[in-house]
């Protein structure tokens, strides 16, 4: 195999692929990542057997082959070259080593045989759709953060994405995640050829290396789905992953529909309030507690060994004094949302979840459990 590739080409592949490489693997070869060179380009794919990737680049093929090499190397190598450098890829035969050549910079990296590469099977997809990547990046967006980080509970380890019909009787296709101290639900307008969606759980994993993959991508992006896989192309790339087989909790049982106090205020000001007393607040549950009454809203913290911090802020807010404590982080995660100017935030009683609304997005919504404080 030998081959010659612009440097920004195949650090772009790399970058596509790469992640998806487990760094600590008890199987050598999934360490690494598969380069098959043939009819003009490089084609790169990586694995850890649950999620796969796949991206090719245009190269000038001296002699076709194929080979594996060092993943995470590879690409620092490639990183590190100068921009818009020529960057010759050969494997010596003698040795199974490849050699890395740009202008003066020589490198040469322990390679396995391609015949031991395992990649994922495919199979039959049953649903397929198109939807524009900024769609698709702002349902992974507005959900991602809220994805479970608890091993026990493996069906909220990712984005629950299913169709469904909104308020208003449209079809959409609706995004959600949950941890199960906060929800976070955002819609977009149902694309053709996704109505049979009836719900299936995407991996964190492979939920952020499909926002890797379409970062910047302005077009169409496809969507198939198996009872089993999920597979999102993107241009040359192509991301394949297992789904989580598992039932999605009824989230909708979840999502407040009596809250009636209303809470409108500013919402950098509100973020930057709330990290400024968060400062001082206990590591493990920093809560923050929030008083309400009319035209205002105080932020406080109260805590014996970390100190005190409190702030006040002008609100919108006309309904009878409360107090109710959240996490600062879960506060600052979901502020980081709103698009609007102003939050609005919509209360029942101390001891009930809150719903939080971005004024300029009525097709995005979250939920926050309280804490007492």
């Amino acid at each position: 195999m030998k081959l010659t590739i612009e440097r920004g080409d195949l650090l772009n592949a790399l970058s596509h692929v790469q992640n998806v490489v487990e760094r600590r693997n008890t199987i050598p070869i999934l360490s690494n990542v598969l380069l098959q060179a043939s009819k003009g380009e490089l084609r790169l794919t990586a694995t850890d057997l649950d999620i796969e990737a796949v991206d090719s680049a245009p190269a000038k093929i001296a002699s076709e082959g194929s080979v594996t090499a060092p993943a995470g190397t590879l690409f620092d190598v490639v990183r590190k070259l100068p921009a818009g450098a020529e960057v010759q890829l050969e494997l010596q035969p003698e040795n199974q080593r490849l050699f890395i050549t740009a202008g003066r910079s020589h490198f040469e990296l322990p390679t396995l045989p391609a015949s031991d590469f395992q990649t994922m099977t495919t199979d039959d997809s049953a649903i397929k759709f198109s939807l524009d990547a900024r769609d698709l990046a702002r349902l992974i967006d507005k959900t991602r953060f809220a994805i479970s980080t608890e091993e026990t509970r493996y069906y909220l380890n990712g984005v629950f994405l299913h169709t469904t019909d909104n308020a208003d009787g449209k079809p959409v296709l609706r995004a959600v995640a949950t941890d199960g101290h906060r929800l976070a639900l955002a819609e977009a307008k149902a694309p053709e050829g996704s109505s049979g969606l009836e719900g299936v759980i995407v991996p964190r994993k492979a939920v952020n290396e499909a926002r890797r993959l379409i970062d910047g991508l302005d077009g169409p992006v496809d969507v198939e789905v198996s009872d089993t896989k999920i597979i999102v192309r993107a241009g040359r790339a192509t991301l394949t992953s297992k789904l989580i087989d598992g039932s999605f909790p009824d989230y909708a049982r979840v999502i407040p529909k009596g809250n009636t106090r209303k809470l409108s205020i500013d919402n950098k000001a509100f973020e930057a309030a709330v990290d400024r007393v968060s400062t001082v607040s206990a590591e493990r549950s920093r809560s923050v507690k929030l008083s309400m009454s009319e035209g205002k809203l105080v932020l406080a913290v109260n805590h014996a060994e970390t100190g005190v911090g409190n702030e006040e802020l002008e609100a919108e807010y006309d309904d009878e004094p409360m107090e109710i404590g959240f996490n600062a982080k879960y506060l600052l995660d979901i502020a980081g949302q709103i698009e609007a100017p102003e939050a609005e935030f919509m209360f029942n009683d101390p001891a009930s979840p809150a719903l939080v609304l971005d004024p300029s997005d009525d097709s995005a919504r979250y939920v926050l459990m309280p804490l007492r404080v």
